[in-house]
């Protein structure tokens, strides 16, 4: 719901300071949930997005004007995974997809040599 910690207090009825002490253990057993389902097994999709503003004057081709550039493995059916990667470069993508892909996955991409 993206709530801030004032608007859980006041939903939950707990301090904020209690709130800003739950919050991150939340996050932490997240993470470890989803560590523990790592590594994805099976038929994946893989590919590149790039958010940020619409249009940038002079900013041409993949990822201009200071775009952030998130990369995802898609389960269908089942779940993904995304991280912000630093640039589309082939040993960036290829590190994320052997970190998080079982290797007896089979990988559909969108052809791009990355």
């Amino acid at each position: 719901m993206d709530l801030t910690t004032t608007e859980t207090s006041a939903l939950t009825g707990l301090s904020i300071q209690t709130v800003n002490a739950i919050v991150p253990r939340i996050r932490q057993r997240l993470a470890e949930a989803c560590e523990r389902e790592s590594p994805l097994i099976g038929t994946l999709e893989a590919d590149e997005s790039y958010f940020g503003p619409h249009r940038i004057r002079g900013g041409r081709g993949r990822g201009a004007g200071g775009k952030t550039i998130v990369f995802g493995l898609l389960k269908r059916g089942d779940r993904v995974y995304t991280e912000v990667v630093p640039n589309a470069s082939k040993a960036v993508l290829q590190a994320v997809i052997r970190g998080r892909a079982d290797p007896e996955s089979l990988i559909h991409t969108d052809g791009w040599r990355g």
